[in-house]
């Protein structure tokens, strides 16, 4: 009940019920004596009035007691929803290490599984949010997602985070950024971002910037490398100790080499592309096949049938079938056994 509502209701009674007696019941006034101490004399009504009002000062204080400490709970929900909402922003912005305090129960626990939780938003997420926070957030990542480049400083997302990533990657489409301003401060771009735009920066880039960013290379990139060398069209010319030294970069397979080889075969002089995977394949055996191939390749023969006859019966089948077929006059392009 509202303290208002039953201060008129109460004094209402009191009023009443004094009246009722003052006018039917008796008008003398008497003295009462309390603990040996003697009142004035006041009417009989007012006796009866007095506990009334004792009473009603009783329970308003209890009331406002407790509805102190409702309006304290109340405040450590509100506080909580707010704690809620801020927990569900750091998880739709994918940040890490989240973790909020809750003071109530309930929220808690719903808490405990937002802050556990990774949220993506599905689509185009047009619901009626009535949160500035929430909706200014899934504003951001529906116009990330589409392409646009927003503000995130103050979120504070760190420079492996997902959509600050996803933000940076759209001002580098959008000419904002170069592929060398990302490469050349990459301790403000996350690692995988300035790996996809170093195989943009190497179609162009002299072979000394390449060098000095290599750290970045990839297999995509190593192959738009090599399909510069002696090309028409930003040729690149580059030693096979320079080559050998970006092979060594990356943590290649057999077909990684081979296909390596067959890039090669487009600009390279055979000399040099022959020294260079028996170069790489006296470093490393698993690169044998990808010589082997480059012999096949260029119709050296007499060296491949030198490896063939030295290995174990178990090993380079493809290139034994080959080499067989040649010997019986048949011709066929080595690409089709790899």
């Amino acid at each position: 009940m509202h303290i208002k509502r039953y201060t008129i209701a109460a004094l209402a009674l009191i009023v009443l019920i004094g009246w009722y007696v003052y006018a039917f019941v008796t008008q003398e006034s008497i003295s009462i004596e309390l603990f040996g101490i003697a009142l004035p004399s006041l009417s009989i009504a007012m006796w009866v009035v007095l506990p009334l009002i004792l009473l009603y000062a009783a329970s308003v204080i209890h009331m406002s007691f407790y509805s102190f400490l409702g309006s304290l709970k109340l405040r450590k929900y509100e506080k909580d929803y707010e704690k809620i909402v801020d927990s569900m922003v750091d998880a739709y912005l994918g940040k890490e290490n989240r973790s909020h305090t809750f003071k109530t129960d309930r929220y808690k626990l719903l808490g405990a599984l937002v802050d556990n939780a990774t949220i993506f938003p599905v689509g185009e997420f047009d619901a009626d949010i009535n949160n500035k926070k929430i909706s200014e957030v899934l504003e951001l990542i529906n116009k990330v997602r589409e392409g646009e480049v927003v503000d995130l400083k103050k979120y504070s997302l760190p420079s492996f985070n997902q959509l600050a990533i996803q933000n940076e990657r759209n001002r580098y489409k959008k000419g904002d950024l170069t592929a060398e301003d990302i490469i050349s401060h990459s301790n403000k771009y996350d690692e995988s971002l300035c790996k996809d735009v170093y195989v943009d920066f190497v179609k162009e880039a002299p072979l000394n910037a390449i060098e000095k960013y290599k750290k970045y290379l990839t297999k995509d990139a190593l192959f738009e490398i090599l399909s510069r060398v002696n090309a028409e069209k930003n040729t690149l010319e580059v030693s096979n100790d320079a080559l050998i030294s970006l092979f060594n970069e990356l943590d290649l397979s057999s077909s990684d080499y081979i296909e390596a080889s067959q890039k090669l075969s487009k600009g390279m002089i055979p000399e040099q592309r022959i020294k260079l995977f028996e170069t790489l394949s006296n470093q490393n055996e698993n690169i044998v096949e990808a010589y082997l191939f480059t012999l096949f390749d260029l119709e050296m023969l007499a060296p491949t049938k030198e490896i063939l006859d030295n290995s174990q019966d178990n090993e380079y089948i493809q290139f034994k079938a080959y080499s067989s077929l040649r010997e019986c006059g048949k011709h066929f392009d080595i690409n089709l056994f790899i």
